[in-house]
């Protein structure tokens, strides 16, 4: 489905809309971090993903579009997990350093090029992915207490759920309804984890603070990155796409430094190194370029 793009944003280069995507994804997560003193991580995570899908239903009004079953069973499975990605995120980048956690995340994507692809560029992506893993999960372990293994557990589960979340995203790219499948599936992920997570979100209910907070978190983790994506993916092409995704554990180390003070250590930076050029080589030659209509691997749960 094509995106009309206005006058302003036809004339932003598409590497600095990406920056800009990028940007607001990780300060989305930095907010979010500020609030679990006051909410418990699985809750907020429910409540950007509840508010994220209400914002885009209202924009989309899917409700105009003819869905089969199939459609819908595929819409909802794609939901669930990434409603379980991101509350297994909240829950990592409460234990861990916002870079850190973005750069571990992506072996979810990494791995599914690696599997879907058969190149050299998969298997060296796949290993300097593995190494880079280790040098940051084994300089977090060493430097965090016990509750940094939560963390790390907490990470592995949402680069799975990320993986499973490009399969399914794939699928249903292909029908081209973008934005608007991504609506009802937010819904369905929402639906979902209301029953064991709703309860522990009642304080939004009493605070106004909170609740704009949380309305702030969803606009700029869920909907204006997603929205951007869909501008960058159709003017790129995918090599050039493969280095900007490379760009975005860095991004997300230089936000948690600015705004949380995570300041990486100088092994964290070689692993940090490390998964970003194992996602320019394996996105290079998976990711999708403007006119395929596939799905890439970019993450709006961040």
């Amino acid at each position: 489905m094509p995106t009309r793009t206005g006058p302003v944003l036809g004339r932003v280069p598409a590497p600095a809309l990406f920056v800009v995507s990028g940007l607001t994804q990780y300060l989305g997560a930095a907010l979010a971090v500020g609030l679990f003193s006051v909410l418990a991580a699985p809750a907020v995570a429910w409540l950007r993903v509840a508010v994220a899908a209400v914002v885009l239903v209202a924009w989309r009004r899917p409700w105009r579009t003819r869905w089969s079953r199939r459609d819908l069973a595929g819409i909802a499975a794609f939901g669930v997990v990434l409603a379980a990605m991101n509350v297994t995120f909240y829950i990592a980048i409460e234990h861990l350093p916002l870079g850190t956690a973005v750069a571990i995340e992506f072996v979810g994507p990494v791995a599914v090029a690696a599997i879907t692809g058969r190149g050299r560029r998969e298997r060296v992506g796949i290993a300097l992915a593995g190494a880079g893993v280790l040098l940051l999960a084994g300089a977090t372990v060493t430097g965090g207490g016990p509750d940094v293994v939560v963390g790390l557990i907490a990470i592995g589960l949402a680069a799975a759920c990320w993986a499973g979340y490009i399969l399914l995203g794939r699928r249903i790219a292909l029908r081209g309804s973008g934005v608007t499948s991504l609506s009802m599936a937010m819904t369905a992920g929402a639906l979902a984890f209301a029953p064991f997570l709703g309860a522990a979100a009642a304080p939004v209910l009493h605070d106004g603070r909170l609740a704009l907070a949380i309305v702030g978190i969803a606009v700029l983790s869920s909907v204006i990155p997603y929205a951007i994506e869909q501008v960058v993916l159709r003017r790129v092409s995918a090599a050039t796409f493969a280095v900007l995704l490379a760009m975005l554990p860095a991004t997300a180390a230089v936000v948690g430094a600015v705004t949380l003070r995570q300041v990486p250590a100088p092994i964290d930076l070689v692993g940090l190194l490390a998964v970003s050029a194992a996602i320019a080589l394996t996105a290079g030659s998976s990711t999708p370029g403007p006119s395929s209509g596939g799905s890439s691997s970019v993450d709006p749960a961040r």
